[in-house]
């Protein structure tokens, strides 16, 4: 996988945005960012995981996964080997991930806010169960 195959795949779930943070290439939805090329330099894609998650991929393909030094990668960020990686690793789910962000349009501004914070982390969800799910069908 190439940083242009990362990039585009990260903007193929619905509601999926580039930006830039601190510099670097990230991608959001709902204001939330999911996944960064902050370190396409070194090889790696970043994606944001819970520390469980995050213990788990690492636990289950070392050759692919590994927490982000310092302080982020204590916080669950962690990063993804992109020479390696394979496409079907990270969209296991995306027709999922259509569905989870499916949604009637809000009228008010909180009510919009509100919406796009639970699509987020519906996304966030399902993009980790689906590339859980990936990493045990391919083991």
């Amino acid at each position: 996988m190439t940083a242009s195959d990362f990039r585009r795949i990260a903007l193929s779930f619905v509601g999926a945005e580039d930006g830039s943070h601190m510099g670097a290439t990230d991608f959001r939805v709902g204001g939330r960012i999911f996944a960064t090329l902050a370190s396409v330099k070194e090889g790696y894609g970043n994606l944001m995981l819970t520390l469980q998650h995050q213990a788990a991929f690492i636990a289950e393909r070392p050759d692919l996964f590994l927490p982000i030094h310092g302080g982020w990668g204590r916080m669950g960020m962690t990063h993804i080997r992109l020479a390696p990686a394979d496409e079907d690793t990270l969209t296991g789910g995306t027709a999922h991930l259509l569905e989870a962000a499916r949604g009637e349009e809000p009228q008010d501004r909180q009510e919009k806010q509100r919406l796009a914070k639970a699509q987020a982390i519906r996304l966030a969800q399902t993009l980790t169960a689906s590339l859980y799910l990936n990493l045990y069908l391919c083991s």
